[in-house]
């Protein structure tokens, strides 16, 4: 079985895919309501909810985005093209889930958070990288070894990586 043949299959039984979405963000909200409001968030018993809420709403979504910067920077697919159950509906409920999350509690108090967005970095530094060298056809046009490439590839990450700790 291949992706295709898996976005093939959600787009045709789309229930449960639409059921998940949606569940997420509503029982943010929910767990936002019970949330006592005199509680500190850093004592809060939803932190770990809204941890776990947000990797629900944050890995479909991140996924999305991921494809979506793929098929549109690489394969040229076309907007109207768009499958808006697996390709729009991932990105809408991982930023409201993140919305709803944060109008509560600061992400600082949400455990593991942090590396939710240390992954993103990397993740689209990667992507950046790749139609970087996707657009200057440097692999074609020169006769130096893929081993170094590969690492001056693996450098440029670890170059991100610590100037985006240093920034933030």
């Amino acid at each position: 079985m291949t992706l295709r043949d898996i976005f093939a299959n959600i787009s045709a039984n789309p229930s449960l895919l639409l059921w998940f979405l949606l569940c997420v963000p509503l029982l943010t909200f929910l767990s936002s309501i019970w949330q006592n409001p005199n509680t500190p968030p850093q004592q809060s018993p939803n932190r770990h909810v809204y941890a776990i809420l947000a990797y629900l709403a944050c890995i479909p979504g991140i996924f999305a985005i991921t494809l979506n910067m793929y098929l549109f920077l690489f394969e040229r697919q076309s907007i109207w093209d768009m499958n808006l159950v697996t390709q729009l509906l991932p990105i809408v409920t991982m930023v409201g889930t993140l919305i709803i999350i944060k109008r509560n509690i600061p992400f600082e108090y949400v455990p593991a958070f942090g590396k939710l967005s240390g992954f993103v970095t990397l993740v689209f530094a990667m992507i950046g990288i790749m139609w970087f060298v996707d657009r200057l056809r440097i692999y074609a046009i020169t006769y130096v070894p893929f081993q170094y490439i590969a690492i001056g590839f693996i450098g440029m990450l670890l170059l991100i990586r610590f100037g985006w700790n240093k920034m933030f």
